[in-house]
């Protein structure tokens, strides 16, 4: 275990505080050592994107025709990802320029903007949420639902709660990472409903990896969920969750309470 005080000291080799081969701050001046600094930071900037360059051409197709990037976006894109670090940042950034090589538009500047704020930690929460993420039917975007309720009939009035909620914190993905993903401006902040289903006409939930076909048992259920902004659709194309067995065993044993179910 390194100490909170050694591990302050190793970021004087980011501000140029440390010695290294013919450099000694502590013979160097103040605007020497400045110079020193922005050095290093330029050569670690060419570094990453160097990096991301590469990994890019790991991702790009010889089979398909490539586009010319827009000169404002690529300017935009080179001056962001020159600040990305860590290597499984570095990999969703080549995916985007490759991505963008192919067919120009996918992702926008704000998608950029919100991904060059994103932390590795957050990617995995974002990870996480996809993999209990669902498209209903033929539906091209994603929803996290949340559980669904019983609104109006007769049942209503023989159950202790009308709302059954999907218990997602049980499987990694408490409030407080859902806060997250709405703060970071991937989720919208309010919970939404569908409207009411449509009793024995069939509902496919798709998933990552898996299918869950349900029909309601009656006309009085509705899912409630939480929808992706346009930022986190388009940074939904980028990530590559696996989806957690157990969640979907209990999703599928809960649902069968109100739907038929085939998975």
């Amino acid at each position: 275990m390194v100490s909170a005080s050694k591990k302050a000291l190793l970021l004087g080799k980011v501000l140029g505080l440390a010695s290294e081969e013919d450099y000694r701050p502590s013979s160097a001046s103040i605007a020497e050592r400045a110079e020193f600094r922005l050095r290093k930071l330029h050569s670690q900037h060419q570094l990453n994107l160097e990096t991301i360059f590469k990994l890019a051409l790991t991702y790009t197709p010889t089979d398909v025709t490539g586009e010319d990037l827009d000169p404002d976006w690529s300017y935009q894109f080179f001056q962001m990802a020159e600040q990305i670090n860590s290597r499984r940042m570095q990999d969703l950034w080549a995916r985007i320029l490759a991505s963008e090589i192919v067919k120009p538009g996918n992702f926008s500047l704000r998608t950029l903007a919100t991904l060059k704020q994103l932390t590795q930690r957050e990617a995995h929460i974002l990870e996480k949420a996809l993999g209990m993420s669902v498209k209903l039917n033929h539906e091209s975007r994603y929803k996290l639902l949340s559980g669904y309720r019983i609104h109006g009939g007769i049942k209503q009035y023989f159950r202790k709660s009308t709302l059954m909620n999907f218990g997602l914190s049980k499987y990694g993905l408490p409030y407080s990472s859902i806060l997250t993903l709405i703060d970071a401006g991937i989720l919208h902040s309010s919970e939404f409903e569908t409207g009411t289903l449509d009793k024995g006409v069939k509902i496919q939930l798709n998933m990552i990896d898996n299918k869950i076909a349900i029909e309601p048992n009656s006309n009085n259920l509705l899912f409630s969920y939480y929808r992706f902004t346009p930022i986190g659709d388009e940074l939904s194309q980028l990530v590559h969750p696996k989806v957690d067995s157990a969640f979907v065993k209990d999703l599928t044993a809960l649902l069968s309470r109100d739907f038929k179910v085939e998975s």
